[in-house]
């Protein structure tokens, strides 16, 4: 995940299924999170659909934020956390209006709006803003390091040479025999 686009097609194809995999796993967590609370406040207050919806996006938003500095984007630059929370605050209020926005049109222009419903085309809105989302975060918020000159150069250590042996065991030192039990006196 950390090469920018050095290596073979299949090491990159690899490093993306596993950056894929990192940020589904955290997206995942997110969507648990975005419907829970999307969900906990129409049942228990009379805001609307949208509103209600932008509120659990935020949460899970917050949510998410933690899941791809620690985990899925752990081993991205650091350098810059202020640049990085205002590009990942930017980025994700783009993907709030796209997925607030399928919800809005289901919701208000075409009159969905029962619990099925808008569950669904709050899940559909989602999905349509993770796709803009991945590409974001990983573009311009959670850059990858560059790979230094001389190490893209040159072939991985385990190609180039052998693996050393390893050194032996020291062996253990001969423990002296015990001294003969002293004879009792006999006085």
């Amino acid at each position: 995940m950390s090469t920018p686009g050095n290596g073979s097609v299949l090491e990159r194809a690899r490093a993306l299924v596993r950056e894929v995999a990192k940020f589904g796993a955290v997206g995942g967590l997110g969507v648990l999170v975005n419907l829970g609370v999307f969900n906990l406040i129409r049942n228990t207050t009379d805001l609307q659909v949208v509103r209600a919806s932008v509120i659990a996006t935020v949460v899970a938003i917050a949510t998410n934020y933690i899941g791809f500095r620690y985990f899925a984007y752990r081993d991205r630059a650091k350098s810059g956390r202020t640049r990085e929370l205002v590009l990942f605050a930017a980025f994700s209020a783009i993907g709030l209006v796209i997925e607030n926005g399928v919800l809005y049109t289901a919701t208000y222009g075409f009159g969905w709006d029962g619990p099925v419903a808008t569950n669904v085309f709050k899940f559909i809105g989602i999905g349509t803003a993770t796709v803009f989302r991945f590409w974001s975060y990983r573009t311009w918020v959670f850059k990858a390091l560059p790979v230094p000159a001389d190490a893209s150069a040159a072939p991985p250590a385990s190609a180039a040479e052998p693996m050393p042996e390893p050194a032996p065991l020291p062996r253990p030192e001969r423990r002296p025999e015990p001294l003969p039990a002293p004879e009792p006196a006999n006085n």
